[in-house]
């Protein structure tokens, strides 16, 4: 099988989780004997076309104007992207399968679509909605709209965990059956110190030798909880004094995370450590004593699995994916999100306990083999593929060499629930809103007042068929 991701950064650019997903994932896929090329954005000092670990990483510069702001810059790569399948055809490539990572490859992923015949798989790392916990502002809802879109246009959703399936179903009305839920994985060899370092000294930079580490590596943003890990900091003191906060990762919450622990007093236990690469990420978790998650929002929580791999015992916030991964003093500990304290009990629980620390480290590190390997995980999504592509030649497109009509797809979006605001905060169904009004009774009664029904009546209006409505909608959601 021959697989087309499309994803916004892949490594060695890397800013938050998505890019080493689609990495390890496209390693695996290769693993079990798949082709996979990558489309991403370029990466400072990185070749534009390469061979890594078996994936055909094609990184796309971005020559032309430049965005006026992140979305129009995304927009740019998508069709940057386009592009470089244009010459890929023109080489005699074909692919079996277009995977888009979120709405960052939603344009490219919807064109090549249509465009390649080839049925579309979209994973949802997270959604704006739930980012912001709502919609305050245009931009937000736009990229929601685009998270939508995406979700509609794919044959299947692949998120990686059943509160991640309820928040799409939830925000974007995706019909169950298409959404599968596939955990992300971890490889546990990557955090495996393998070369000889002189760990006392590592160790120095950022704590003193009597100093139990407690470790937080991410983004420096609120929704990653990391003010409520400060507001921790004099909790767990008042009980081991002899406790250093590491916080490795930046953001923009980055100034007031360090004015706060000045005016909580507690400047000299935390020590922020910036971005870190995968070496020095990796000692400090061989030097870490515990490893914190606090996040608000977590569609999975892959840091969790990171640590678990690396044999620290971690606490994390009961929210979210994270809920699913950790299950309470089986093989870590959960504390309530944005409660310091709770957090702080759970801390010092493993600090009061070795013995329980070390327990909850081995029960960690075996589940982390058994369930949350790559290859196993690469194999679920090789099933879903194998599904689409079934599903896909076994329907009436694939013979006749085309997706439902355009007439078809923009009536099914605007007859569905919400749709109509969503055109509406875009703007792209000024040219179709004629042509909804005179068709609205599709939608069904709650369209239909008295007025409306009785113009359909003296028209001599029909009410559709119900079977053809949900055929119509059923057809829609599959395209």
């Amino acid at each position: 099988m021959r697989v087309l991701m499309l994803a916004w950064e892949y490594p060695p650019q890397v800013v938050g989780g998505l890019g080493r997903h689609v990495a390890d994932l496209s390693e695996a896929l290769v693993g079990l004997g798949h082709e996979v090329h990558v489309l991403t954005g370029d990466a400072p000092g990185a070749s534009s076309r390469e061979t890594l670990n078996g994936v055909n990483v094609h990184r796309l510069k971005m020559y032309g104007p430049a965005g006026r702001d992140f979305v129009e810059s995304v927009t740019h790569l998508n069709v940057n992207m386009l592009e470089a399948v244009l010459g890929l055809v023109r080489q005699g490539y074909t692919f079996d399968i277009v995977h888009g990572h979120d709405w960052l490859a939603a344009y490219a992923g919807k064109a090549l679509k249509h465009g390649l015949m080839r049925p579309l798989v979209a994973t949802i790392h997270a959604t704006e909605f739930g980012r912001n916990h709502g919609l305050h502002n245009d931009l937000q809802r736009h990229i929601s709209n685009l998270e939508w879109w995406l979700t509609y246009e794919a044959w299947n959703v692949i998120c990686c965990s059943e509160y991640m399936r309820g928040e799409i179903r939830y925000i974007f009305q995706v019909p169950v059956d298409k959404v599968r839920i596939i955990p992300n994985g971890v490889k546990a060899s990557d955090f495996a110190i393998e070369d000889a370092f002189d760990k006392k000294a590592f160790r120095r930079r950022y704590a003193a030798d009597n100093e139990q580490i407690i470790y937080y590596v991410g983004r420096l943003v609120h929704e990653k909880g990391v003010d409520t890990l400060i507001e921790t900091v004099p909790r767990v003191l008042a009980r081991h004094n002899q406790a250093k906060f590491v916080i490795a990762g930046k953001g923009p919450a980055e100034f007031a995370l360090r004015e706060r622990a000045h005016r909580l007093g507690v400047s000299q236990s935390v020590y922020f450590a910036g971005f870190v690469d995968d070496l020095t990420r990796n000692r400090l978790y061989a030097c870490a004593d515990v490893a914190v998650v606090p996040s608000l929002y977590e569609p999975f929580g892959i840091v969790a699995l990171e640590a678990m791999a690396a044999g620290v015992p971690v606490v994390v916030s009961d929210t979210g994916g994270l809920s699913e991964v950790v299950r309470h003093a089986q093989n870590g500990l959960r504390a309530y999100p944005g409660n310091a304290q709770s957090l702080a009990d759970n801390i010092l629980a493993y600090l009061d306990a070795p013995e329980f620390a070390q327990f909850i480290k081995r029960q960690a590190a075996r589940e982390v083999r058994e369930i949350y390997d790559w290859s196993l995980i690469a194999q679920k999504t090789l099933e879903v593929y194998g599904e689409v592509l079934s599903e896909f030649e076994a329907g009436p497109w694939a013979e006749i060499g085309s997706f439902p009509a355009d007439g078809i797809l923009s009536q099914t979006r605007l007859t569905a629930q919400g749709t109509e605001a969503r055109y509406q905060d875009t703007g792209s169904a000024y040219g179709l809103r004629d042509s909804w009004e005179r068709s609205r009774q599709l939608a069904g009664s709650r369209y239909l007042g008295r007025e409306s029904a009785e113009a359909s009546g003296k028209a001599g209006y029909k009410s559709p068929d119900l079977g053809e409505q949900l055929g119509d909608l059923r057809e829609g959601s599959r395209s």
